[in-house]
């Protein structure tokens, strides 16, 4: 588990924010995460169902006094033509509407990448805010020839580079795990 003090959260006093790797207790809690964070239930079913699919995932929480505030998922992803290629989806990040722009969000994104760097993922992929992930170091999927076989924006599918081994070629189609199609 890892602490951290967000200056200015609630009411610009300091606040104690845990994150830690979820528990079987956290189920339901992350599930009202996502209820209230997104317009409809599909992150919500799309979470459980990468949980019940039995695959490797990184799931973590973020705690804000003693409430289930955040949760940020990560799963594998394959690269056609190169299983020697690991990668890993961060899919999906949720916040309660009245916890968001304080910081969680940001400390889940921060803390799932060790994760995913001890995990033995050559990279993180996100489909996202462009605003917001080139903070932890995202760059458009492009850059590396890697596309999405989903159709959006190039600016929306990003990649975090977790080695430095630039010999390796990554082009080809990245491709979420089977569960993400059901959605």
């Amino acid at each position: 588990m890892i602490e951290y003090i967000l200056e200015g959260y609630g009411g610009n006093k300091k606040a104690m924010i845990k994150i830690r790797t979820e528990c079987p207790e956290d189920l339901k809690k992350i599930r009202h995460v996502y209820i209230e964070a997104f317009e409809t239930e599909t992150e919500a079913e799309l979470v459980e169902a990468l949980r019940d699919s039995g695959i490797p995932i990184i799931s973590l929480v973020a705690e804000y006094k003693g409430e289930l505030s955040g949760h940020i998922m990560f799963s594998p992803m394959t690269l056609d033509g190169k299983p020697e290629i690991l990668l890993a989806a961060l899919a999906p990040l949720a916040v309660l509407p009245e916890h968001q722009r304080k910081g969680i969000g940001s400390r889940l994104v921060n803390e799932g990448i060790p994760h995913c760097r001890t995990s033995e993922y050559s990279c993180i992929v996100v489909l996202g805010w462009p605003e917001f992930y080139p903070r932890f170091g995202f760059t458009p999927s492009t850059k590396y020839g890697i596309k999405t076989e989903y159709d959006v924006p190039e600016e929306v599918f990003m990649v975090l580079m977790l080695t430095d081994d630039a010999a390796v070629d990554y082009s080809g189609t990245a491709k979420y795990h089977q569960v993400f199609n059901q959605f």
